[in-house]
């Protein structure tokens, strides 16, 4: 089984300056269940179904599946979604030998901007770059399938 582990944080600081690379993401979900997701996302050009699974009680940790589609396959997908689209930009950046991924959303959840850290193991130690601030790793509220039912403008 694939093993996501990851860490989330809310973003205080300047990151675009420090961004290697960037991304338009629009993502619905066929099923928000918890402990069960079904996201389509159309990332750029390409488009992917991602499968998650429970989290572990910290939060850090889920089984993760994903498979690359046509951008024609995802649009198609995109129909069948729950009411409720998340629109963001990643952007990427280094920090020691880490990638944070920060996501600047938009719509509904304009204002929010978390960043997310993978991790091989959940005591591995990492160098946080200057611009994160609280941890909300497992903090409901923050995971995407929930910002779209309850979106960050509503809270």
């Amino acid at each position: 089984m694939a093993q996501e582990i990851e860490r989330k944080f809310l973003v205080i600081g300047e990151y675009k300056s420090l961004a290697f690379a960037k991304s338009r993401i629009v993502q619905g979900y066929i099923s928000s269940a918890r402990g069960r997701t079904v996201r389509i996302r159309i990332r750029d050009d390409k488009g992917y179904l991602t499968i998650k699974g429970a989290s572990n009680a910290s939060g850090t940790s889920r089984y993760e599946w994903e498979k690359e589609l046509s951008l024609p396959e995802a649009e198609e997908l995109m129909k069948l979604c729950e009411p409720g689209i998340i629109d963001k930009t990643r952007y990427l950046v280094r920090s020691g030998r880490h990638i944070f991924e920060v996501d600047e959303f938009y719509g509904e959840n304009e204002g929010l901007v978390v960043a997310e850290v993978e991790l091989a193991s959940e005591d591995e130690v990492f160098v946080k770059p200057d611009f994160i601030g609280e941890e909300v790793t497992g903090d409901i509220r923050y995971y995407n399938s929930q910002l779209m039912k309850k979106p960050y403008k509503m809270w």
